[in-house]
């Protein structure tokens, strides 16, 4: 799964990291304290066995003769695995000598092939007593004359070392866990402050989206100041350009204007035959350069995203003027709480007033105008989109069938000639929408009439 959240990937880098590095860190410090007790556990026994070797002597008959006080008790306890042993070698003939601790039993005693002797003529090996313990054996041999030698032997219990480095890795993982978690928690508010700013940068390009201001606005730091300052030029360059184009579409529209509505005044003087023919031409003249004044101008600003427009005072206004230019029609307006749209407002009220218009031109007695969300698997042509606005105007007129619909929606085609208008209401409905990547569709409706449905594109506040 993708993570989109910058701050979420830094933190899930940091904790596999921190996890990683403190069992790694663990693991190897319990293993060098282990080594280091094992050492120190090895240097106890050689101190003992030394101890032992300077109690003990050959006496006037030639027995070993001695009582090595080692000053701990566990050698005089018994089955601890803390013994000492002292057997003579050799033809000679003596009663070894064996610490209380390890009584009568016998303790196993390795092959110098299976351990040999080190350089110090030391060697030391691990056993099993007769008590079930592991004990490790620190041996060595002791010439004291010619004729007589002695094997001595001091052991200790294994799991001394091994409780010890049990109850040290314990406190160790435990101390390490505390350290990690509280380590987790000031990366990540260390983490969330560095990354404080680009929230900031989000909420105002939110801001910017929502319409409520229309630059990055903020004291950001060194290094994100470089893409608020780009932001903001690429904001005035839009601004600007938008600007520019309204004012060209405008000065376009004032120079046709004058030469058109003269066609218009000298096509009443002429000849019926003439004056109709110049007069049609010029209407049609008329729409075209409207219809392509409309497109130039939603394409300049299309992409701006300052671009906004909340829908319910816009279709209130609307639904007000046709109120009053048609008396005699019931008119129902239901709109979403919080509906905006992502357009100029003379574009949605020039489609959105097209279609009202031609509602109440065939509606018998009522048209419905309703705004809301479009549902989930209603999309515009732009994918990337992913919020939409759905508006639908109903008639209880006759409606239209099939045929008839595709037939309305070309240019200037009129279904009814006795109904006042140019036919060009649904061509630039249908022209607008497409211009906003957006759905324009015919269908009859609940009421028996003409269902008329757009899908135009919303506003959210969700940036990421």
């Amino acid at each position: 799964m993708r993570i989109k959240s910058l701050t979420a990937r830094v933190l899930l880098l940091t904790t596999l990291w921190s996890a990683v590095a403190l069992v790694v860190i663990g693991l190897v410090i319990s293993d060098i304290y282990r080594k280091n007790a094992e050492r120190g556990f090895q240097d106890l026994l050689r101190a003992q066995l030394y101890n032992v070797i300077n109690s003990v002597t050959i006496g006037d008959q030639g027995a070993l003769s001695g009582s090595p006080q080692l000053g701990d008790l566990r050698f005089s306890q018994p089955k601890t695995g803390w013994y000492w042993i002292v057997e003579p070698l050799g033809t000679y003939t003596s009663t070894p000598l064996v610490s209380s601790s390890l009584g009568a039993s016998n303790l196993p005693v390795l092959s110098v092939l299976e351990a040999p002797f080190d350089k110090n003529y030391e060697r030391y090996y691990i056993v099993t007593d007769a008590f079930g313990n592991r004990v490790q054996v620190a041996e060595t041999e002791i010439q004291f004359d010619t004729d007589h030698a002695a094997r001595f032997r001091v052991t200790g219990n294994v799991a001394v070392v091994e409780d010890d480095v049990r109850n040290f890795s314990h406190s160790l993982y435990f101390a390490l866990v505390g350290f990690g978690v509280g380590s987790l928690i000031v990366n990540a508010l260390a983490i969330l402050y560095g990354l404080k700013p680009l929230d900031k940068a989000r909420a105002a390009l939110e801001r910017i989206r929502a319409g409520e201001s229309e630059r990055l606005q903020g004291d950001f730091p060194r290094e994100i100041l470089p893409l608020a300052n780009e932001i903001n030029a690429l904001i005035d360059s839009n601004r600007r350009i938008v600007e520019r184009a309204r004012m060209q579409v405008g000065n376009l529209a004032h120079s046709l204007k004058t030469p058109i509505a003269v066609l218009l005044n000298e096509s009443r003087v002429l000849e019926r035959s003439h004056g109709d023919l110049v007069k049609n031409q010029a209407e049609a003249m008329q729409g075209q350069v409207q219809s392509y004044l409309n497109r130039a101008r939603i394409a300049a600003q299309r992409e701006s995203v300052l671009a906004r427009t909340e829908a319910e005072p816009a279709l209130e206004r609307l639904v007000r003027v046709m109120r009053r230019l048609n008396a005699d029609k019931e008119f129902e307006l239901s709109v979403s709480p919080n509906l905006a749209l992502a357009m100029e407002q003379q574009d949605l009220e020039e489609t959105v007033g097209n279609l009202l218009e031609n509602a109440a031109r065939f509606a018998e007695h009522k048209v419905r105008l309703v705004a809301s969300e479009a549902p989930a698997e209603v999309k515009g042509i732009d994918p990337a989109r992913r919020h939409w606005v759905e508006l639908v105007v109903e008639d209880d007129g006759p409606g239209l069938e099939p045929d008839q619909i595709r037939e309305a929606l070309k240019r200037g085609r009129r279904l009814d000639e006795s109904k006042p208008g140019t036919g060009l209401g649904l061509s630039i409905v249908s022209e607008i929408t497409n211009e906003y990547q957006g759905r324009f569709e015919l269908s009859r409706g609940s009421w028996g009439g003409l269902r008329a449905s757009l899908i135009l594109p919303g506003l959210t506040t969700d940036v990421a």
